[in-house]
């Protein structure tokens, strides 16, 4: 069969077309299950060997990543910065490029640069799959993402989403601006103005300083945790007034659609960016998000590593 999706890495969303990107959320559809069978197995990627390198700490991506390539039948090996040479002073290209040598089909990749994937995906015979970089993009959480709401919506195109909180240091918000306009979503973005970049508005979304305009009307509502690790000086009063101002409790919920969703990547600061009865009630998906982590990411890892003749698995 033909793939929509032919690139030889997945390093962002950005200039990914519309089209791609159903492809990726297709093909989830169809491993989405394999997960809720009594044998969470598929022999799609037997003897593929897939190397997860996280130089960042991580539950859920390197998690269901593992999970991703196990249930695909390939062979998965996890490397920690502390347990690989980088505490001996070796840098990322040389540790990729060793790795290559060992002949790995897929390396998996989070990095604390922004744009080090796109100087090491060149270098290397093996599918790229960047995991996270920087704060430049997180491409595998925008499309569990919208997996996630297109389950829930049945549709992407012509929802209004909303995204609140640390947008200027947030990979995630970068990938998910991009693709859900590819999608024909309207994006809106909110959050104090010290934690919203200078060209915020030049990614087609609408930018707003107070978060009860931005909610009114939205279909998704999601919520981002103030990146302390990342933030250098005074971008942000305490965390009480945070979220005094910012904060999604069921008063301000009640601003969008009644039936909105509510959206977290993870992990969540409760308390701070959102109240812990509105990320336990109802119209909270965050736990159905890391579900369709598995699903999306067995799906990037079947595109750029199964043969071209291999099918997914019938959907259902």
């Amino acid at each position: 069969m033909r793939r929509v999706f032919q690139r030889r890495h997945l390093l962002g969303i950005e200039g990914m077309s519309g089209a791609e990107i159903v492809a990726i959320l297709d093909a989830a559809e169809s491993f989405f299950d394999v997960s809720r069978r009594s044998v969470r197995k598929v022999p799609t990627l037997r003897g593929k060997t897939v190397i997860n390198l996280f130089f960042e700490a991580s539950t859920r991506t390197r998690t269901s990543f593992e999970l991703a390539g196990k249930r695909l039948s390939a062979d998965v090996i996890n490397i920690s910065p502390s347990t690989s040479s980088t505490t001996k002073g070796e840098g990322l290209l040389d540790t990729v490029q060793n790795l290559q040598a060992m002949q790995p089909d897929v390396l998996v990749i989070r990095h604390g640069a922004s744009g080090a994937l796109h100087h090491v995906a060149p270098r290397v015979r093996a599918a790229v799959v960047n995991a996270g970089d920087g704060m430049h993009e997180h491409p595998t959480q925008a499309l569990l993402d919208a997996f996630t709401i297109r389950r829930q919506k049945g549709k992407v195109e012509g929802l209004t989403v909303t995204i609140c909180g640390d947008i200027l240091h947030s990979r995630v918000a970068r990938s998910n601006v991009h693709l859900l306009k590819a999608l024909g979503a309207q994006v809106r973005l909110a959050g104090p103005r010290t934690l919203l970049p200078a060209a915020a508005a030049s990614l087609g979304a609408e930018v707003f300083h107070r978060l009860e305009p931005a909610l009114e009307g939205a279909d998704v509502v999601m919520m981002l945790r103030i990146q302390r690790e990342r933030l250098q000086g005074a971008f942000l009063p305490t965390s009480r007034e945070y979220s005094r101002v910012f904060g999604l409790n069921a008063a301000r919920l009640r601003l969008a659609r009644p039936d909105a969703m509510v959206m977290h990547p993870g992990p969540v600061n409760r308390g701070v960016e959102i109240d812990p009865a509105v990320a336990d009630g109802e119209q909270s998906v965050i736990l159905d998000q890391v579900e369709a982590g598995v699903a999306v990411r067995m799906a990037v890892l079947w595109m750029l590593a199964a043969e071209p003749s291999e099918a997914p698995p019938a959907a259902g």
